[in-house]
């Protein structure tokens, strides 16, 4: 029995349907108020849990051989550090105690590569640098990183196989609830991207991760973590490649990035209050002007991972919306 944490999130809901493809028994743990609609038509087990309440995961966990921790917060906004610090560390604890406590015989992380801190430009991130909580961006990525930190010290202590992985930015098809790089696309699709700003990101696909993941669990040594990127992508290539899919020209005003960011403090402000997803923020902005220059050759020699063209995904991303009746119109 193979249970996922977070199964109905946009690398959820694609890792269980990789897993369910292959034969495999899985034991989806949900949120009691998550929408199913990602799991329709699985061949599933769906259980009601919350990584913050430990009984849950106890019995979630009970019989299981393999669990994939998926579950978290992802976020650009500011002002989270209580309910990151709740969910994505705390949440980490109860799963490593939870798997001792069932015998899970294998544990598979997923962190994120912000918690990696971030050497100087022109050297590539890679697994030599360090978790370190004082030496990344944001709250989102502290808390990646403590939690991470967490979970290697669960398995120094023995009595817990455990092997994280650390995605780039996530995009592609399956994305129900709407990710950050998916608000942008909509965003774009209805004509309410007017501006963009220099920078740049590694994008990998959400196949390609879940994948990776999947080889993790198989190939990964205990208390290893790999990087799975895919590739540095200009802001203003994004852009370029948004207008072919979606057969809209690209916003053509480029903002300074001194300006952009300090637009963002206030954007934050304005996206809180609207309830929207966010597309840029004061973070996000320093995220685009930070190191995006991504190494996962440790991930391709020992796990056998590989990525897609970025385009692919992109224009994968773009049909599925379109097929899900999800991209707006411009009117």
């Amino acid at each position: 029995m193979i249970v996922v944490t977070g199964a109905t999130g946009h690398v959820g809901n694609v890792l269980v349907r990789q897993l369910t493809a292959q034969g495999q028994a899985v034991r989806a743990l949900v949120m009691p108020d998550d929408d199913l609609r990602p799991l329709t038509g699985l061949d599933v087990e769906i259980v009601s849990g919350d990584v913050t309440d430990p009984a849950s995961l106890e019995s979630a966990f009970t019989g299981a051989d393999i669990v994939f921790h998926l579950a978290g917060i992802v976020t650009i906004m500011p002002g989270m550090a209580r309910v990151l610090e709740r969910v994505n560390v705390g949440g980490v604890r109860n799963v490593a105690a939870a798997c001792r406590a069932a015998g899970v015989r294998r544990l598979v992380y997923t962190s994120s590569v912000h918690a990696i801190a971030e050497p100087p430009q022109g050297t590539a991130i890679d697994e030599s640098q360090p978790f370190d909580p004082d030496r990344v961006l944001g709250d989102y990525a502290r808390s990646k990183a403590r939690a991470t930190l967490l979970l290697l010290d669960e398995v120094a202590r023995g009595g817990l196989d455990a092997v994280i992985c650390c995605p780039t930015g996530i995009i592609g098809p399956g994305d129900y609830g709407i990710s950050n790089v998916g608000q942008l696309i909509l965003d774009f699709a209805s004509g309410q991207l007017k501006s963009y700003v220099s920078g740049a990101y590694d994008f990998v696909d959400v196949r390609d991760v879940t994948r990776g993941l999947i080889l993790a669990a198989e190939k990964g040594l205990k208390g290893r973590h790999y990087i799975l990127s895919g590739a540095q992508v200009q802001v203003l290539e994004l852009m370029k490649e948004l207008e072919k899919d979606i057969s809209y020209p690209a916003p053509t005003f480029r903002i300074p990035s001194a300006i952009a960011r300090a637009a963002g403090v206030l954007a934050s402000i304005y996206y809180r209050l609207l309830r929207r997803r966010p597309v840029f923020t004061a973070y996000s902005i320093d995220v685009l002007r930070s190191n995006s220059q991504v190494s996962s050759a440790r991930a391709r020699r020992e796990l056998g991972f590989t990525s897609r063209p970025w385009r692919e995904s992109i224009g994968d991303h773009v049909e599925w919306f379109r097929a899900e009746a999800m991209l707006p119109g411009r009117g």
